[in-house]
């Protein structure tokens, strides 16, 4: 993707019955400050929801924001439907109460970026724009 020809365009998503969206709805304004084009799916998703969602939108990066501890299995089932549904370019980052020692599985599975509390909007908006110049 090239940043002269369109903003980069990330989906911002919360998995499972996790009610808490605070941080994800203030990290999806500070992408969206930072010239993002920021797409919030709200509460409750499933994972099948949020992969329809950004292929509709035709998302760059997928934030899953997760503090209820599903984040391995989200992401397992995240990766199996986006390869089934020939994503494989877009891009996956986690955030949110995600335990330091998942982070090697997390990486394993295919998370370009785990960020975990107390991240600066600064870190995180920077290594976006890292993340979707990479080639997959």
């Amino acid at each position: 993707m090239s940043q002269n020809t369109r903003k980069l365009r990330v989906l911002i998503a919360k998995p499972g019955l996790d009610g808490h969206d605070k941080g994800a709805k203030v990290v999806a304004a500070a992408l969206r400050d930072a010239g993002m084009e920021v797409v919030y799916t709200g509460r409750r998703q499933t994972v099948k929801d949020i992969v329809n969602a950004a292929m509709q939108e035709a998302v760059d990066i997928i934030g899953l924001s997760i503090l209820s501890g599903v984040h391995l299995e989200a992401c397992e089932e995240l990766f199996r439907l986006l390869r089934e549904n020939k994503m494989d370019d877009v891009r996956v980052v986690v955030g949110g109460v995600i335990p330091k020692e998942d982070d090697e599985e997390l990486l394993k599975l295919g998370v370009a970026e785990v960020f975990h509390v107390g991240t600066s909007f600064e870190a995180i908006t920077s290594r976006m724009r890292e993340i979707a110049q990479k080639p997959n």
